[in-house]
């Protein structure tokens, strides 16, 4: 039986190379909302790409020797591009997802600590409660009708962060507000970022901006006065009971200078776990439903695996590493969409780079998506077969190729959280629900912050005849 081939945006043969040179304004313009949509057929199996944009020269380097030189051995010669910060300024600050330098490396260290096993571990329960919340929410629907799957895997996700941070639920008018300021947000900032790095006039973007400053201080009036009481309460010396993730940077200190977060950093510090946290896990788990949707097989297989290892009883935190067919398609729907596409650094010097030479303050991207579907690492690299990932004849592919948490110094501080939040929500709705493509329906990826669906995903939704109690 073929393997299902999930859709993204078709790449420009080789024999429109001249329709593509006459385009490339308009591919540009395009790329200001989506940045795959541009990407020509050479670019999947190319080594080292360079684009031409109104304002500078892009290189993207796209084979694992120098990804691993950018990411890994030269990481701090090539620290992230301004284009982040463009971005993301408005709402995260100079927080550890846009910082470089000895600021970055100070946050690091401070916040690493949140996330280290042990904490993982304790914010295990937060996250089978925010699964029960959604499968509560999920039964009144569940009745084979369709479902917008992106938005309650969006429900859930942010629900999971402020669980694991806050230490309560994320509910009613509150989830509302921030689901639709974070739409608007990553529109305008995304579009708002790629503008000022072609070199666009400010004046040219005060919509983009304004929207961007709107959006963020929404979200932000949400989360800045929960981390303000938290903040005033530890430093007055007040009794803490939290054992959560804000409780843990409240309190961290720097262990070579000693000192907490202040009040700005610590607020800048949860507005990016919240919208880190939350985006790419919702977009992955998204994608993932979707995909098993259209493999029947792999779906059944997952559903077996949660039945024979939980039973009736709810997940344990040991069972985790456990549910390995659940643990394939989530790897397998990260490679196909990689919540990040890519990964902008900048060149702190003049660099040879295979036959360039990269002049200093030059954009150099290292491209999950890219890599992850690159030609000649991947057999059959747009087919989703999660099985790859115990074939043997990938490894070296999964070694070098796969990147979907970037790699080296700056390897995503969440990953961990990421793969425990997969598995307990895709193992339990599996074991409760059945899913089905909805016929006609295809989504329309896009890469802006994230990569996701334009049109959503629709899914076709039920009860399996006997579904486990909740998981509490």
């Amino acid at each position: 039986m073929s393997k299902f081939i999930p859709p993204y945006p078709k790449p420009m043969r080789k024999r429109g190379m001249l329709l593509q040179l006459l385009l490339r304004p308009a591919k540009f313009l395009r790329s200001r909302s989506c940045t795959i949509s541009s990407l020509s057929d050479r670019a999947y199996g190319m080594h080292m790409g360079e684009l031409g944009t109104p304002g500078r020269r892009v290189y993207i380097a796209n084979q694992p020797e120098l990804v691993k030189r950018v990411l890994v051995d030269e990481a701090e010669g090539f620290p992230k591009a301004k284009v982040i910060s463009d971005m993301l300024e408005l709402l995260l600050g100079d927080s550890i997802f846009v910082s470089n330098g000895e600021v970055w490396k100070r946050q690091r260290r401070m916040m690493d600590p949140a996330f280290a096993q042990a904490r993982i571990k304790i914010v295990f329960d937060l996250m089978l409660d925010a699964a029960d919340a959604l499968f509560q929410r999920m039964d009144a629907k569940a009745n084979g009708g369709e479902m917008n799957i992106d938005e309650e895997m969006m429900h859930v996700a942010a629900d999971i962060i402020f669980r694991t941070i806050f230490s309560r639920p994320l509910e009613g008018e509150e989830a509302r507000l921030i689901f639709a300021a974070f739409v608007r947000f990553q529109e305008a900032a995304f579009a708002k970022g790629i503008a000022q790095a072609v070199g666009v006039p400010g004046w040219a973007m005060r919509k983009g901006t304004r929207v961007s400053q709107e959006s963020a201080a929404e979200i932000r009036g949400v989360l800045d006065p929960i981390v303000k009481a938290r903040f005033d309460s530890f430093h007055a010396g007040e009794a803490q009971t939290h054992q959560d993730i804000l409780q843990s940077l409240v309190s961290v200190k720097d262990p070579e200078t000693g000192t907490h977060f202040d009040l700005r950093e610590l607020c800048e510090q949860v507005a990016m776990l919240f919208l880190a946290g939350h985006e790419t896990s919702a977009s992955a788990l998204s994608w993932t439903l979707y995909l098993i949707a259209n493999d029947q097989s792999v779906q059944e297989a997952m559903h077996k695996e949660a039945v024979k290892i939980f039973g009736d009883r709810e997940p344990k935190f040991q069972d985790m590493k456990r549910l390995e067919a659940t643990r394939n398609a989530f790897a397998e729907a990260l490679r196909l969409y990689p919540p990040v596409a890519f990964l902008p650094r900048a060149a702190a010097r003049e660099c040879p780079m295979r036959d360039k030479v990269l002049p200093k303050g030059s954009m150099v991207s290292v491209s999950p998506w890219l890599m992850q579907r690159h030609r000649r690492y991947w057999t059959e690299p747009d087919t989703f077969d999660p099985s790859r990932f115990d074939d043997p004849a990938t490894t070296e592919a999964q070694r070098q190729c796969y990147i979907p948490f970037s790699k080296g110094p700056r390897v995503c501080l969440g990953a961990s959280f990421a793969l425990q939040e997969a598995a307990i929500i895709l193992s339990g709705l599996v074991r409760r629900y059945t899913f089905d493509p909805v016929p006609g329906f295809e989504p329309k990826p896009i890469a802006r912050l994230t990569v996701r669906s334009e049109n959503g995903i629709r899914l076709k939704v039920s009860r399996r005849p006997s579904p486990p109690a909740t998981f509490s």
